[in-house]
């Protein structure tokens, strides 16, 4: 796999959405990603190429576990607590399978900087170097203070804020702010109801 240093979105919004596939933060009961399907479903959905991954390979139950642990890492870095924790954790991530950077052409013929990944790498470990890098180039480009929780009532998503305006605060803003807005809708329809 080749990762772009510049396009650092993608690794950056799999770091929260990754973490909150978990069942600690799921309204649903169970684990979002129980079985390799489901994490192959979840991949093509964030635009991972499985034939660009893990040498083209499909995930297997062992990749599912380790993608489990790497979810709990991802969340790590994405709750830190000042810049140098979170740079200190991403690079470890990028680590994982990443190899020195490189300068190639991307497919309009320009010169972009591209991480690669070292052959025979796993699932998880591809993962973690794109996770990674697009968590650094998130800190670089937008700072720390994007890297929030969830502001809905009970929710215990994460994620990382990778809009142009910066005013994100939900980790699913149609299902967490939705609900939300559900919730304060019915609120002021009791209210309205009572004064009635």
């Amino acid at each position: 796999m080749r990762i772009s240093i510049t396009d650092y979105a993608l690794g950056a919004a799999l770091a929260g959405d990754l973490a909150n596939t978990s069942p600690t933060v799921q309204t649903t009961p169970g684990d979002a990603l129980p079985t390799p399907q489901a994490l192959t479903r979840f991949l093509a959905e964030h635009g991972v190429r499985l034939d660009a991954l893990a040498d083209g390979r499909q995930p297997t139950g062992g990749d599912v576990r380790e993608v489990h642990l790497l979810r709990r890492e991802a969340r790590g870095v994405v709750e830190t607590e000042t810049e140098e924790q979170a740079v200190a954790g991403a690079a470890v991530l990028a680590g994982r399978a990443g190899l020195s950077p490189v300068l190639d052409r991307d497919a309009d013929g320009r010169w972009q900087w591209y991480v690669p990944t070292a052959p025979g790498a796993s699932v998880a470990e591809e993962l973690a170097a794109l996770i990674g890098v697009g968590l650094l180039g998130a800190m670089r480009a937008l700072g720390h203070g994007r890297f929030r929780a969830c502001a809905a009532p009970g929710c215990r998503g994460v994620f990382v804020d990778t809009s142009r305006g910066g005013r994100r605060i939900y980790c699913m803003p149609d299902l967490c702010g939705n609900r939300l807005n559900v919730a304060n809708h019915r609120a002021r329809q009791r209210l309205g109801g009572a004064a009635q």
